[in-house]
């Protein structure tokens, strides 16, 4: 007696068998389909960025709306600042090549004069021009129909703070034989004042006492002095600055050949230890 297999199906259950592979190939086949297809969603995504890029304009330009000024040196206006004056990338060239020959501009006029900004952009940005007061008294110095008469003027006005003896200095309320040589062999160290604000260095005198010297003394007779070149000098030669001390002077050497010759002397004050507040008196000694 043969046994029956156990596997032979009826018509019905060959039907359905057939369909649920049918489902199985069918399920297979759509989910292939699907995922070899790219997701189109590129529209959205590109006008996301363009909503975003049109968002980051406008916070751009409500940045420049918003930027506040302060006083500054436009001698040493960087790429950035100048951008955010409104200047262009030709304008700041021109500035930045009229420094690189180590010259200066002193009077808002210069200024347009090198750079060739529209006079709306310097009308803009000129009240907020600070320059330094040595640099008002070189252009007035540099006018041979001034120079004459201010020279005198001075002259009767007070004696000559490079020429004043210990005797005289202490005439000034405040200022003993201690302070009046100690005045003196500072200006033999600097090779004479450059500008009357030097006076406020010597240790010891109180501004009070340098205001009331002032009256009397002034720089009238200004030496002159061989810049030093930051990019090129020995550690030695920066040290010999009464401003400069040793290890200043080490510190100097160690940014530059580090990071590359300085472009602007205004990078000094990135070392840790520059006196920043005497900056504007020490780059009367040095040159790029």
């Amino acid at each position: 007696m043969k046994g029956e297999s156990h596997f032979r199906f009826n018509k019905q259950e060959r039907s359905g068998i057939f369909f649920l592979l049918l489902i199985i190939f069918a399920l297979q086949g759509i989910y292939f389909y699907v995922k070899a297809q790219p997701f189109n969603g590129s529209p959205k995504v590109e006008l996301n960025t363009i909503v975003q890029a049109h968002l980051d304009s406008l916070k751009r330009d409500s940045a420049k709306d918003t930027l506040r000024l302060f006083p500054f040196n436009p001698n040493y206006i960087t790429d950035y600042k100048g951008y955010t004056l409104g200047m262009s990338t030709i304008e700041i060239d021109r500035l930045l090549a009229h420094r690189a020959a180590d010259k200066y501009v002193n009077s808002k006029e210069e200024f347009q004069e090198v750079t060739q900004v529209s006079d709306s952009l310097l009308t803009a940005i000129a009240p907020y021009f600070k320059f330094p007061k040595w640099a008002n008294q070189n252009r007035q110095n540099n006018n041979p129909n001034t120079f004459k008469s201010n020279q005198t003027e001075n002259r009767k006005a007070s004696k000559d703070l490079n020429a004043a003896t210990v005797e005289e200095l202490q005439t000034v309320r405040g200022i003993g034989q201690t302070l009046s040589n100690r005045i003196i062999k500072f200006r033999d160290r600097l090779g004479g004042f450059l500008v009357n604000e030097q006076l406020y260095d010597v240790y010891g005198l109180e501004p009070e006492v340098v205001k009331r010297t002032l009256e009397q003394f002034k720089v009238v007779e200004v030496p002159k002095v061989e810049k030093i070149n930051i990019n090129t000098a020995t550690v030695e030669q920066l040290a010999s600055l009464i401003y400069i001390d040793y290890n200043l002077a080490q510190e100097i050497v160690a940014y530059r050949e580090t990071n590359g010759a300085y472009t602007t002397l205004d990078e000094l004050k990135n070392l840790k230890s520059f006196p920043t507040d005497r900056i504007e008196r020490i780059k009367l000694y040095l040159t790029l």
